[in-house]
């Protein structure tokens, strides 16, 4: 077979048109795979958490008319009510998904507490706070009934501590959650991501520095035994709820709970349903009669006589029934629990969907900048360290407001996503919020009747969280929880499924396994534990070396193109995932864009990666 002749030569005399055209083709297809390339690495290099730019589309105000300004104010305040209606609306749906869960798993959480030959053991401990907290979706009643029960003397202050650890770890399962929301945009799931996890990642570390520290020295115990035998104990306290008095209105009008029926359950009593019964309750004088044992002379005996007495007491009595939507329903706990949760779980989507929408609609321009400004704003010169200081007592203080760390970081979750809030922002914040859901456990304690114990568990509560706050913030280059959470954003938002896979495996199948483990003893846990401990750390120093100065490390460990592709990357299972699910159109188009941006290098004598995940 000839040779196809060139475009042009002296011997054969002609010019080959056809040839010359194919071959500029072919050059201009190279040079738009070589820019695309070059555009690709620009933006490999730049920061993808940097915060977005944010551009003024609107007209400005001086171009419009009279009619025009007046649209657009109207047009304002309407998407601001709009944002403020989404706002309670989702605040509401977090109260209908705590409630729900309770319905659901709140008497096997109560059930749970009331093993306490298993509650020795703090890894068990731990696990079942985890769990617990799920199950209600709050750490304010998990702990509340840790304090109830330290009150009643079913548990003492040493066997409580782990447990209270685990409901930390707990209480952020919910804004995890919420993040989920914004799975539909790439950067905004990322960011969002991020700024769920960083409160997990914090807190799960804290637990495994500070739970050994705790076992071995006891120094929460002392601490909080010193603390509270120095305080005056006779005081009245009455607890505050202010965002709930905004919120039981609408709510109260669908279900009705009475949470201390679960510390009812965990002190072994019998409860048939955890809906409330009695919403007003009045204390009167009534006349009691109680049966005594007197001795009485009887022709020069004496003998024991029973006889009534009667007198005045303080009696509760109830003076209004509560009545809400599900009262009449004839259906149990377990079928009304799954219809709010159901229900929760939608409304909580729709008002997501919302609140991100009118705010992007909102913030626009100079009022967004404004905004964004105000809250990631950094004080100048040296003074720039104490920032995050003040945004701690800011998310104590909000915290404190609204009694839930759940409904403060869930709230902020959405505005890191849009990039109003920047992740090093939401961080000092989230640690702010652990300190103020510390003040719910308190004032459960204050409302016992033996306040010293149950306040002494409170305290170990706070000393916990404001440890972890020592260890893992005032030096920069410990604030470990920020690049985690980082790379598990950058993680979700390649691989999507991911952030279910997520979700179940730390707060579902992770604390269960390790619990189960637990049971077995303190050999078995760390048999099986220390080893993937050890791996863990390992491949994290490696990485870390890898990324700062990657030519200490052997050749070999240089990259790990050195274990398979199962290993060292979830792309396989993304692309199994991706097959089953055929109507998943970003699957496909990136597997698509990828196979063509391949076939387009190969075509031109690019040379292209084997390989280009890691792990």
């Amino acid at each position: 077979m000839e040779d196809k002749p060139p475009p042009y030569s002296e011997k054969n005399g002609f010019y080959n048109k056809a040839y010359d055209a194919s071959l500029d083709i072919a050059q201009l297809e190279g040079r738009k795979s070589e820019e695309n390339r070059k555009l690709q690495k620009e933006k490999e290099l730049e920061d993808p958490w940097a915060l977005p730019d944010l551009e003024n589309t609107e007209t400005p105000w001086g171009e419009l008319d009279t009619c025009g300004k007046i649209l657009r104010v109207a047009w304002l305040i309407t998407r601001i009510i709009m944002f403020l209606a989404f706002l309670y609306f989702f605040i509401c749906s977090l109260t209908f998904l705590s409630d729900g869960f309770k319905l659901v798993g709140g008497k096997s959480a109560g059930e749970i507490f009331r093993k306490n030959e298993i509650l020795s053991n703090p890894v068990a401990g731990v696990m079942i706070g985890v769990l617990a907290t799920v199950l209600v979706q709050s750490s304010s009643t998990s702990t509340s009934i840790v304090v109830g029960m330290v009150g009643g003397q079913l548990l003492d202050v040493k066997t409580a501590i782990p447990i209270v650890m685990g409901a930390n770890i707990g209480t952020s399962v919910t804004n995890t959650i919420v993040s989920m929301g914004q799975i539909a945009n790439k950067d905004d799931f990322r960011r969002a991501f991020a700024g769920a996890t960083v409160h997990d990642m914090f807190n799960w570390l804290t637990v495994i520095i500070l739970l050994p520290i705790e076992v071995i020295t006891g120094y929460l115990y002392i601490l909080s035994d010193k603390i509270v035998n120095s305080i005056n104990m006779n005081q009245d306290f009455e607890k505050q709820e202010f965002l709930k008095k905004i919120t039981k209105p609408f709510t109260n009008l669908i279900i009705i709970l009475d949470s201390k029926q679960i510390t009812n359950v965990a002190k072994g009593e019998d409860v048939e349903t955890l809906l409330k019964d009695c919403c007003v309750k009045d204390t009167v004088m009534q006349n009691v009669s109680s049966l005594v044992t007197v001795n009485e002379t009887i022709v020069a005996s004496v003998v024991e006589v029973n006889k009534t007495e009667w007198g005045m007491e303080k009696v509760k009595v109830c003076v209004e029934k509560c009545e809400f939507a599900f009262k009449h329903s004839g259906l149990n706990d377990h079928e009304i629990g799954a219809i709010i949760l159901v229900g929760a779980l939608i409304m909580l989507c729709v008002c997501l969907l919302g609140i991100v929408k009118t705010m992007n609609s909102v913030l626009k321009g100079n009022i967004r900048k404004a905004i964004r400004k105000f809250i990631n704003y950094e004080f100048p010169g040296r003074w720039s360290y104490f920032t995050g200081y003040i945004a701690i007592l800011v998310g104590t203080g909000l915290t404190f407001l609204v009694q839930s760390s759940s409904i403060f970081t869930s709230t902020l979750t959405p505005l890191v996503g849009v990039g109003v809030v920047s992740l090093e922002r939401m961080y000092p914040l989230t640690l702010g919020s652990n300190i103020g859901t510390t003040t719910t456990s308190i004032l459960a304690a204050l409302a016992t009747d033996d306040i010293r114990l149950p306040l002494q568990v409170s305290m170990c509560h706070l000393f916990f969280n404001l440890s972890g706050i020592l260890i893992f913030y005032p030096l920069t280059f410990m604030r470990f929880p920020i690049p985690m959470a980082k790379h598990l954003g950058m993680v979700t938002s390649k691989y999507r499924w991911f952030a279910l896979v997520y979700l179940i495996a730390m707060f579902g199948l992770f604390p269960a396994g390790v619990f189960a483990l637990s049971i077995a003893g303190w050999y078995v846990v760390l048999a099986v534990l220390l080893p993937i401990a050890l791996l863990v750390i390992f491949v994290g120093v490696i990485k870390v070396i890898q990324h700062k100065k990657q030519s200490c490390l052997p050749k070999t460990l240089q990259n790990w193109k050195f274990l398979p592709v199962c290993c060292r990357s979830l792309e396989p299972i993304d692309r199994t995932i991706c097959g089953q699910f055929t109507c998943c159109k970003s699957c496909n188009n990136k597997y698509e864009d990828e196979e063509a941006s391949f076939e387009g290098n190969q075509h031109n004598g690019i040379p292209t990666r084997s390989d280009n995940t890691k792990l």
